[in-house]
């Protein structure tokens, strides 16, 4: 049987490492956090837990995840951030992996709790994400923002089923906040590939994306929520061109 070292990385995430490591018992053979120095009861949770634990300053999502990863003892990796758990159907699924195999690297689909809702349209789902591999046949990208597993030439993924819980803000004030430091990565990201910024891209660019996920991605079927990201999706392009044209004209 297939052995599993699941990864988490947490910075003050009291509020959700439970859930998270209460969904990998029976399926992780060795629970592995790294911790940037939580100031709050992060690490007492997680101690109640047979978990290691690791201290490693903050340089950047992929970096602390490679830095999980080289703490691990078995070959598949099964990634998961604080505010994710399993649910039942793909705790199944996984257990069904461990017994027969077929592929090096798997997918699932993840699920974001938004306010006390799922949303299930919009482009937030099905939001594939490729969480179980072998260490072998792919590695973290660099990416600031939105960072992924980038798989080895010709390793193909098979499909998990069932869905990957991700409690992802709580409040709006949460989300508002969240948009604000993922825009500002957004626009570094950016500037890192040789993107300019211009009257044309702050106009239509908002706007399209408003469309795409509201009106093409039925977004509107998730009611009020539905619009409210729509909305806030087309206000994060708008402000990201916005930091990335005061970024280009203040080097």
């Amino acid at each position: 049987m297939r052995k599993i070292s699941a990864t988490i990385i947490t910075y003050n995430e009291e509020k959700n490492i439970e859930r998270c490591l209460k969904s990998l018992q029976g399926i992780a053979d060795e629970i592995i956090v790294v911790d940037s120095f939580s100031n709050d009861n992060t690490i007492n949770i997680c101690e109640k837990y047979n978990v290691k634990i690791f201290q490693n300053p903050f340089e950047g999502y992929s970096a602390q995840k490679r830095f999980a990863i080289s703490k691990s003892s078995f070959d598949f990796i099964l990634s998961l951030d604080a505010d994710e758990a399993l649910s039942e159907e793909l705790k199944n699924s996984i257990l069904d992996f461990k017994k027969n195999n077929e592929f090096d690297a798997y997918q699932c689909n993840r699920i974001t709790n938004f306010c006390g809702s799922w949303i299930k349209h919009g482009g937030w789902y099905p939001d594939k994400q490729l969480r179980l591999w072998n260490k072998q046949s792919g590695d973290w990208n660099n990416s600031k923002i939105h960072e992924k597993v980038e798989l080895n030439t010709n390793v193909k993924p098979g499909q998990l089923k069932g869905d990957l819980l991700h409690y992802s803000y709580y409040t709006i004030e949460e989300y508002i906040t969240q948009l604000n430091k993922f825009s500002n990565l957004k626009a570094d990201e950016l500037i890192r590939k040789g993107k300019k910024a211009n009257v044309f891209l702050l106009l239509f660019k908002p706007f399209i994306k408003f469309v795409i996920n509201y009106f093409l991605k039925l977004g509107f079927l998730d009611g009020y929520y539905g619009f409210v990201l729509g909305v806030s999706s087309a206000y994060a392009t708008f402000i990201t061109y916005v930091k990335l044209n005061y970024k280009l004209k203040n080097k």
